[in-house]
């Protein structure tokens, strides 16, 4: 999940803008400790400690009783791209996991407060232990949106890509899937939404979230 962008539009630090009587990068974790995956890899900024410090405070308290875990990758380097933050979290799973061809990641920006944990289910499910090798995209209404489910194996091609490509050129010249989350789509509530300006903060704010937590 990266996490190490520099919220210019917004003006201010938005994971840390409060919803719902949270941080909203909290909604996001929430999220993904529902959907049962087994490891969610934050990629943050060197000097952000007070991001730093409310991530791992979040993650302990999803992290206590359950299998679901945290592991937070801090780059010497500020990453300049979501591709950098990528490839960070990317070779720290390499380094420290070792995946397999059967394993997958799955992709979603920090600053989804409405990701829905039913949603990264059926990508899982899709994928099936490694049966399934296509990249996977959920899509509402035709939409596209997050998360992208990549098998393993397309781990390599993410250090592959030119200075001008992102990861979109990847799943642009792949074979892909698009997998239907239309009948879901209410328990997620816009699940799709991102926050970049004060206005989709504004918006977000007076609407409900749905309660990631169960």
């Amino acid at each position: 999940m990266p996490a190490a962008g520099h919220s210019l539009r917004m003006g201010r630090p938005k994971l840390l803008l409060m919803l719902a009587g949270q941080p909203l990068v909290a909604h996001t974790i929430q999220a993904w400790a529902s959907s049962h995956i087994d490891l969610l890899v934050i990629v943050g900024r060197p000097g952000d400690d007070e991001l730093s410090t409310t991530v791992r405070r979040i993650a302990d308290l999803q992290s206590s009783g359950s299998q679901f875990q945290v592991e937070m990758v801090i780059p010497a380097t500020p990453p300049p791209d979501m591709k950098a933050s990528l490839q960070a979290a990317l070779a720290h799973l390499e380094q420290q996991h070792q995946p397999t061809p059967k394993d997958a990641f799955l992709v979603a920006p920090a600053d989804i407060p409405r990701l829905s944990p039913a949603i990264i289910g059926r990508l899982i499910e899709r994928h099936g232990g490694g049966s399934n090798q296509n990249i996977l995209v959920p899509t509402i209404a035709q939409q596209r949106g997050h998360p992208v489910l990549f098998p393993w194996p397309f781990a390599a091609p993410v250090f592959q890509l030119r200075e001008n490509e992102g990861l979109n050129a990847i799943v642009e010249r792949e074979p892909i899937e698009l997998i239907a989350c239309d009948d879901i789509a209410a328990a997620g509530g816009s699940p799709f939404a991102d926050i970049d300006t004060p206005e989709q903060y504004n918006q977000i704010t007076q609407s409900n979230l749905p309660d990631n937590r169960n």
